[in-house]
Formats: C-alpha cells, sequence, structure tokens
C-alpha cells in the first residue's frame, strides 16, 4: 500500500512537469508559426531596422525598435527607482530591524506584489502623473517617466524579497569576522555582506527587470499609445505588451497581416525574457560554483 501511493505521487508529480512542458511548447509553437507567417509577408530586416511602427496606418511600416525603445526605457526608469530602494530595504531588514519587525513588514511587502496591476496603472495616472507635471510643465499627460516610476514601485518587494532571502543566506561567520576586524555594521552591510549575497541580488534585479518587460497594464494605462524612437522620458510611448494589448482589443480582422504583428512582437517579447532568464540562471550557477 505505501508503494502504491508512492507511486500515484510519482505519477502525478510526472505529470505536472509532462503538462508543464507540453503547455511551453504549445506557446512556443503557436508564436513561432505566426511569427513565420508574418515574416513571408514582411523582411526580417526591416522589422529590427525600420525606425517607424506604423502597421495599422495607411503607409505601413514594421519597425519593431520604436516599441523595444519604449520597452526598456520604462525598464530601465523602474529598476532606477526599485534597486536602491528595494536593496536599502533588504539591508534594513537583515541588519538593523528586529526580528519581530522582520517578520511583520516582510509579509507586508509581499502583500503590496498582490496589488492588480491596473491599480497600480491608475495611480500613476492619476496620482504620480499629476504631481510630476506640478514639478516638470510641459510634460505630456501620458509618459513613460509615471509608468516607469510606479513600475518600479510594483517590483520593489520582487527584488526586496529575493535580496534580504539572499542576505539572509550569507554565513554568520562572515558577519562576525568583520566586526572582529573592527568594521561598524553600515560597513559590514555593504562592503561584506551585500558583496557576498552578490549572486541573489543580481538574479533579484535580472528577475524584477523582466518582470517589468512583461508588464501591461501599468503602461497600457500610463504610458500613452505612441510608438517613438525616443528616450525622453516625458512624452507619451508604446511598448511592446501595449501594441499587443491594442491590436487584441481592437477591430483589427484575425489572420490579417496586422493581427500577425502581434505574434512577431510577442515572439521578440519572449526571447528577451528568455535571455534574461538564462543569464539570471547562469549569474546563480557561476556563483555557486564560485563559493563551493
Amino acid at each position: 500500500m505505501p508503494r502504491l501511493k508512492e507511486k500515484i505521487i510519482v505519477t502525478g508529480l510526472a505529470s505536472a512537469a509532462i503538462v508543464t512542458i507540453l503547455t511551453t511548447i504549445g506557446i512556443i509553437w503557436v508564436l513561432l508559426s505566426q511569427t513565420i507567417e508574418f515574416f513571408s509577408d514582411v523582411s526580417l530586416f526591416d522589422f529590427l531596422t525600420d525606425t517607424q511602427w506604423t502597421p495599422l496606418f495607411a503607409d505601413k511600416h514594421f519597425g519593431i525598435l520604436p516599441l523595444v525603445a519604449g520597452t526598456f526605457l520604462t525598464t530601465f526608469i523602474a529598476i532606477l527607482v526599485a534597486l536602491p530602494i528595494g536593496l536599502t530595504i533588504a539591508v534594513y531588514l537583515n541588519e538593523y530591524a528586529p526580528k519581530s519587525f522582520r517578520k511583520i513588514v516582510k509579509p507586508l511587502l509581499e502583500i503590496l506584489a498582490a496589488v492588480p496591476t491596473v491599480v497600480y496603472g491608475f495611480f500613476a495616472l492619476a496620482v504620480i502623473t499629476p504631481f510630476l507635471q506640478m514639478l516638470i510643465p510641459g510634460m505630456a499627460g501620458f509618459n513613460a517617466l509615471s509608468a516607469g516610476i510606479v513600475m518600479g514601485i510594483m517590483i520593489i518587494p520582487l527584488i526586496t524579497s529575493l535580496s534580504e532571502d539572499a542576505l539572509f543566506a550569507v554565513p554568520m561567520s562572515l558577519r562576525e569576522a568583520s566586526y572582529g576586524m573592527g568594521s561598524t555594521r553600515l560597513q559590514t552591510a555593504f562592503k561584506v555582506m551585500v558583496p557576498a549575497a552578490s549572486s541573489g541580488i543580481i538574479v533579484s534585479v535580472i528577475l524584477g527587470i523582466s518582470r517589468a518587460i512583461g508588464e501591461t497594464m501599468i503602461v497600457a494605462i500610463a504610458a500613452g499609445q505612441q510608438p517613438r524612437l525616443t528616450l525622453n522620458p516625458l512624452v507619451p510611448i508604446e511598448t511592446i505588451t501595449t501594441y499587443i494589448v491594442q491590436v487584441s482589443t481592437g477591430d483589427v480582422a484575425h489572420g490579417s497581416l496586422e493581427y500577425r504583428t502581434i505574434f512577431a512582437a510577442g515572439m521578440a517579447l519572449f526571447v528577451f525574457t528568455f535571455i534574461l532568464n538564462n543569464i539570471s540562471y547562469w549569474v546563480k550557477k557561476k556563483f555557486q560554483e564560485k563559493y563551493e
């Protein structure tokens, strides 16, 4: 009887793994098949080099660069906000805060991660943008800056949680050795603990970037829908995810060339996140080999 239960459990776990693999293969197949069909009508060279993205206009251009620029601009702003704040909170919780305070604050941060992104989007549009317009006259109502800032707030819990776990996993002997050498708590935190936990911190940042690149509702609500090749955060932009939402919920004919653009854009997004996830895996594995 115990062996039968064990076989049932093993079969269930294997089935779950197979379902996950088949789902991934199915997603890749749908994206790839539609993308290949798209590139039978559109030049891959134009897709990668053209500086205009106007597939829904009469004068059609299929250059992905404006969408990539908007995606990475908002992601860069988000990381500029989330990394220093998230890392500071992680260091405080691990090095300074009492254990009772840490047990209260960390779950609260994780609750912040559960807030629906549409709420963040309306917060960016209704609160952050008007506040920034008071500080920066002439800033557009839809812009990359407010969307990026709120995306940064959204991924703070992710970076904080993973970084704090990495700091907590550092052996106590390193901290004690640092104090024994006469280091202050601040020196120990940032010159010993943070470097020792750098693999986990780097992975948290890369996962945060992946999360920001794939974000949809915040940029769809607050950043606008104007694809432009710019690094100016004060003007409306469009990201890859925003464009996919725009076409998916619009009146574009199913199966048309314009409709297939969402699969090409989705494949580009998949490639970016796939590369980032593999980089995070490689970094984690590299540091583990270094310290083993």
